[in-house]
């Protein structure tokens, strides 16, 4: 296996979520609805019905907890995962101060958790 470059380590979660892709001179061109499969603090992965072509911008909106956090990233790649699904590895590339706590704090508190 090779070595994960990844800045921060992921942990499993599965959070409802929202999504609108955007072009890069910003025209919208799809919205869909997914799950987390696992989060971190630059990134997550996501499981859909639909690919999302890598070219497009995500703008994200994640239920954690009673929290509503929204944040921007690029479609590092799409795959296809179990049966009719699809899976994309998402990075982030704007996360606001305040989703930026929100999202701290659950992935301590899930760490927390399952490390115990």
């Amino acid at each position: 296996m090779g070595n994960n470059k990844r800045k921060h380590e992921r942990f499993e979660a599965l959070n409802l979520l929202s999504y609108v892709s955007f072009d890069a001179d910003g025209k919208e061109w799809n919205q869909g609805m997914g799950r987390t499969l696992n989060i971190s603090e630059s990134g997550l992965q996501l499981e859909i019905h639909e690919p999302i072509d890598p070219k497009y911008t995500l703008l994200i909106s994640i239920g954690i907890e009673d929290e509503l956090i929204e944040l921007k990233g690029k479609v590092a790649y799409t795959n296809r995962g179990e049966g009719k699904m699809f899976e994309a590895g998402i990075e982030f590339i704007r996360v606001p101060p305040d989703a930026l706590v929100i999202l701290k704090k659950y992935i301590s508190e899930f760490n927390k958790q399952y490390n115990a």
